[in-house]
């Protein structure tokens, strides 16, 4: 019996409906954020950089936004017309916990420039997938994807 690799295992699956429900939490939270600023802003912060954090690097299953929105939201909806791959919004959410990082840091050291600019973005983020069910960092995933495939195939275009 051949040695399965983790290429060949199939991908975990998502409902993309959990994933705007979880953007919407998460934009509401940065809006607080940024109307309470560094200092009143932070509990808030620290819990939506924790919340990426478990998305990141536990995964979407042990996302708090998403486990409300399995408990709550979903038995009332009917089943998702399709399921997608859940790692690019996990990429996602990688990328949002880099930007609540920095928001963090800007907090700490004092620099309300970068506070302000990393929740913004963050923001801008969130908005787009809850919105316009557009995921940024999903598409950036999938563009890095297609670039490594190509130089890896050495194709070039």
């Amino acid at each position: 019996m051949p040695a399965t690799r983790p290429t060949d295992a199939k991908p975990a699956l998502t409902d993309p409906r959990g994933q705007r429900f979880t953007a919407a939490i998460t934009a509401a939270l940065l809006v607080v954020i940024l109307l309470l600023g560094p200092a009143a802003g932070l509990p808030v912060l620290i819990v939506q950089t924790l919340a990426f954090a478990a998305g990141s690097l536990l995964g979407l299953g042990y996302h708090p936004w998403g486990w409300i929105f399995r408990v709550a939201v979903r038995p009332r909806l009917g089943p998702p017309s399709e399921l997608e791959d859940a790692r690019p919004p996990r990429f996602a959410q990688t990328v949002g916990l880099l930007f609540a990082l920095a928001g963090l840091l800007g907090v700490v050291a004092n620099l309300p420039a970068l506070f302000y600019v990393a929740i913004g973005f963050a923001l801008v983020a969130a908005l787009l997938n809850a919105v316009f069910n557009f995921c940024l960092g999903c598409e950036i995933y999938l563009l890095g994807r297609r670039l490594l495939n190509r130089a890896a195939t050495g194709t070039a275009r």
